[in-house]
């Protein structure tokens, strides 16, 4: 019986999905089985999946349902005894198995293991990295703040911490992964492999990009969220709806161009700091005023700060896939 079960949800993914298989393929640790749930695509992705050779492979075909019920699906069919998700357009490092099913061998309390993301641009050319997170244990206070995980393409976790918390709720169309977590959060204990093996690609068609979308499903699992919290810690609930203004500021920079999304931007930074003002204090928060400050004050800022984002990426070339 396989160790690990690896599912691969995907909905049209003709251009990144073989990329996926390859980076999971590549894996130190082979005692896996990769269940594709293919969500009813329209494009090649059949095809492209039948002319791979990897007999721990098996694609199953259903009518589209959306992600999350297409990553449900996967856990029902999944027969190992750790199970994680990489959606069909990100990647992982050589090393992210192995290292994240020794962290919960290690931490026997541990039921999830969750490791540091690298952001890659939509044409795979550059990337940025997280913020290095250290958090162990009961991490509900912290992941109530924020969704450091970043993406469903992360964590590992044991198949019995699923039967305890079910399935990813199918009614969310956006920000699935994060009250997922907060929900294993509540009941589990999590452990951290402190290395960025995570490459999630940025697309200007992925539901980030839908910022009213997002904002409508950020703050559904932001209260849902806070209904799992004990008292203690709803004293936090202002400062994480401010973190998610700010995150909202950021997507309108990064989505809708020019005037339109600063003054949009200026709105989200305007009512994070209405809701928690040392937000402020924030370097994050510092850096979103003055680049919606700048785009404001000239269109020809937008081309400028295009520019020192071009050259602050680091070259994809030195991710070690």
């Amino acid at each position: 019986m396989p160790k690990i079960s690896i599912i691969v949800p995907v909905y049209n993914g003709e251009k990144t999905i073989l990329a996926t298989i390859e980076s999971i393929q590549k894996q130190t640790f082979f005692h896996f089985e990769l269940i594709v749930i293919d969500d009813g695509s329209t494009d090649c992705t059949l095809e492209l999946l039948a002319q791979i050779c990897e007999p721990r492979m098996k694609v199953i075909s259903y009518e589209n349902g959306g992600l999350p019920v297409a990553r449900n699906r996967g856990i029902a069919n999944a027969i190992g005894e750790f199970i994680t998700f990489i959606d069909a357009d990100d990647l992982w490092t050589s090393d992210k198995l192995e290292l994240q099913l020794a962290a919960l061998q290690q931490h026997p309390e541990a039921d999830v293991v969750y490791s540091w993301t690298l952001f890659l641009n939509e044409a795979g050319t550059s990337f940025h990295q997280s913020e290095p997170i250290y958090f162990q244990g009961n991490i509900l206070p912290q992941l109530l703040l924020k969704n450091f995980i970043a993406s469903g393409s992360n964590v590992m976790i044991r198949k019995q911490a699923i039967a305890s918390v079910g399935y990813f709720d199918p009614t969310l169309r956006s920000c699935e992964d994060w009250d997922y977590w907060l929900r294993l959060a509540a009941k589990c204990a999590f452990a951290v492999v402190p290395k960025y093996q995570i490459i999630y690609r940025q697309s200007t068609t992925a539901m980030s990009s839908k910022v009213e979308v997002m904002e409508k499903h950020l703050l559904i699992v932001h209260e849902r969220g806070f209904r799992l919290a004990s008292p203690e810690l709803q004293f936090l609930k202002n400062q994480s709806l401010a973190n998610i203004y700010e995150f909202l500021a950021h997507l309108c920079l990064s989505y809708i161009p020019g005037n339109t999304g600063a003054k949009q931007a200026y709105q989200k930074l305007r009512q994070a700091i209405i809701l928690y003002p040392l937000v402020l204090l924030s370097k994050r928060t510092q850096v979103l005023l003055t680049k919606t400050g700048l785009l404001l004050l000239s269109p020809i800022s937008e081309n400028i700060l295009q520019k020192i984002k071009i050259l602050r990426a680091k070259k994809v070339e030195s991710i070690n896939t």
